[in-house]
C-alpha cells in the first residue's frame, strides 16, 4: 500500500469520533487526508472492449454459427459466412471457384444434389489470428460425420471485416485427407 495511504487511514483512525471533535479540528483533519490520500490513478481499473473487427472470438463464432447451419441442412445459412461477391474464391480437390453463388452451387451439387448427404460436420480451429484491423487468417480441421464414412481433411481462411456485414470469408483452401 502506499505511503501515502497509509498515512491518510492512520490519521482517520487517529481522529476522535464527530461528537468530541471541534469542527475546525475535524475540518482540518479531513483536509489533510484529502491532501494525503492518493490521487486518482490514469491506471485504475477499467473494462476493456476489443473491436469487433479486431476480435478472434467474433471469427470463431462466425465459423460456429456455420457449423451449426450446415448440421441443420441449412445451406443457406452455412453461405452466409461467406463473403457475397464475385471476388470470393475457393480452392479444393485441385479446382478453383470463383464467386459466392458457384461456391454455393458447388456444395449444393456435392452434398445436396439426388442421394446426397451433407451429414454432420465438426471443425478443429488449430488457430485463429486476427491479422490487423479487418483481416484474419483460421487454420483448423474438418470432418464431416457421414452414413457411409467420415471425410476429413484440412483449410485454411482469409477472412474480412465488413462494417455492414461481419466477419466474412474471403478465401477459402480446403484439402481432403486420403481415406
Amino acid at each position: 500500500m502506499p505511503l501515502r495511504a497509509m498515512l491518510a487511514l492512520a490519521l482517520l483512525a487517529l481522529t476522535p469520533s464527530a461528537p468530541q471533535a471541534a469542527p475546525a479540528a475535524r475540518d482540518s483533519a479531513s483536509s489533510l487526508m484529502r491532501a494525503l490520500a492518493p490521487p486518482p490513478s490514469p491506471f485504475a481499473p477499467t473494462v476493456c472492449v476489443v473491436p469487433e473487427d479486431q476480435d478472434p472470438a467474433a471469427v470463431r463464432r462466425v465459423l460456429a454459427e456455420q457449423v451449426a447451419a450446415w448440421n441443420r441442412g441449412d445451406l443457406e445459412g452455412f453461405m452466409r459466412g461467406y463473403w457475397k461477391s464475385d471476388s470470393l474464391s475457393f480452392y479444393s480437390g485441385g479446382t478453383v471457384t470463383h464467386g459466392w453463388q458457384e461456391t454455393h452451387d458447388r456444395y449444393q451439387r456435392r452434398y445436396q444434389a439426388e442421394g446426397r448427404e451433407m451429414g454432420t460436420l465438426v471443425f478443429d480451429l488449430h488457430d485463429v489470428t486476427v491479422l490487423g484491423r479487418a483481416h484474419a487468417m483460421v487454420r483448423g480441421g474438418w470432418s464431416l460425420q457421414m452414413k457411409d464414412g467420415q471425410p476429413r481433411g484440412l483449410f485454411t481462411l482469409w477472412l474480412r471485416w465488413f462494417p455492414e456485414a461481419g466477419w466474412r470469408v474471403v478465401h477459402d483452401h480446403t484439402s481432403s485427407a486420403t481415406p
